[in-house]
């Protein structure tokens, strides 16, 4: 059954407000290094953010790492139309599989789905598939505020509060051509409207410098990267629907 059709039998309900979470919080998490980037100190419920992806290596894992510490904290996330989005990857940056919904593949209903998964969740990332008219990307960001949720495009965004692009990055682990690569640093600067007019940049490490270093300690089978991978599939096919991977919760059967 597609986003549209639950919607409009009414099975999707506000998660946040069946965690009791409701819209206490007007600020979401975000890592420490990307508090720099952003006016709010945080993700703002009803902002709009753009992540920019053409022509930027690193930026669909910038796109995680800015929805991994909500995620983490208890919120409700999801990402749409991104196909190649890796499960293991988000897993690995810290997101609760159980609480994101992924829909690689919305297609020309991709503005039905994504008013939709506003309705339901916290944090809605979405990749427009073109140039978005400016009408239709204010109406989604209206929705967003309405909602109380937080819109991020992974792609440009007219009208986005903030834009955040991945400049550079540099890859460690490799030493006179041999080991394997550890982890990335990545150059990010952000832009944007109001308080966030002034460009920013940070320097950010993927996974952060303490995990790289714990990488290096002994690890038990249930801590290696195998079974951290495994663990993410499993998941990830346990909250598959046939069009939609939702997290169970977030959907309620008809009676």
């Amino acid at each position: 059954m597609s986003v549209t059709a639950l919607v409009g039998r009414g099975l999707v309900s506000r998660a946040s407000e069946r965690d009791g979470r409701g819209g206490a919080d007007r600020v979401l998490p975000v890592r420490e290094e990307l508090l720099p980037l952003l006016p709010w100190q945080g993700l703002r419920r009803g902002a709009t953010v753009a992540v920019a992806a053409e022509g930027a290596p690193g930026s669909s894992s910038l796109l995680l790492a800015l929805i991994a510490e909500a995620a983490r904290d208890g919120s409700w996330c999801a990402v749409a139309g991104v196909a190649g989005l890796g499960v293991s990857a988000a897993a690995e940056l810290g997101i609760d599989l159980g609480r994101l919904a992924l829909v690689p593949r919305p297609g020309a209903e991709w503005m039905t789905v994504t008013a939709a998964l506003l309705d339901g969740l916290e944090i809605v990332a979405v990749r427009p598939p073109g140039p978005i008219p400016p009408k239709l990307a204010q109406r989604l960001a209206a929705r967003a505020k309405q909602r109380g949720s937080v819109l991020i495009s992974y792609g440009s965004w007219a009208g986005a509060d903030v834009t955040l692009r991945v400049t550079d990055q540099t890859w460690h682990g490799l030493g006179s051509g041999r080991g394997r690569l550890r982890s990335r640093e990545l150059a990010v600067t952000s832009h944007g409207r109001g308080s966030a007019t002034r460009h920013r940049g940070v320097q950010m490490w993927l996974p952060a410098r303490e995990a790289v270093a714990a990488e290096r300690l002994p690890h038990d089978a249930a801590g290696s990267p195998a079974s951290i991978t495994a663990r993410a599939v499993t998941t990830a096919r346990a909250v598959t629907t046939a069009r939609v991977v939702m997290a169970p919760e977030t959907v309620e059967r008809a009676s």
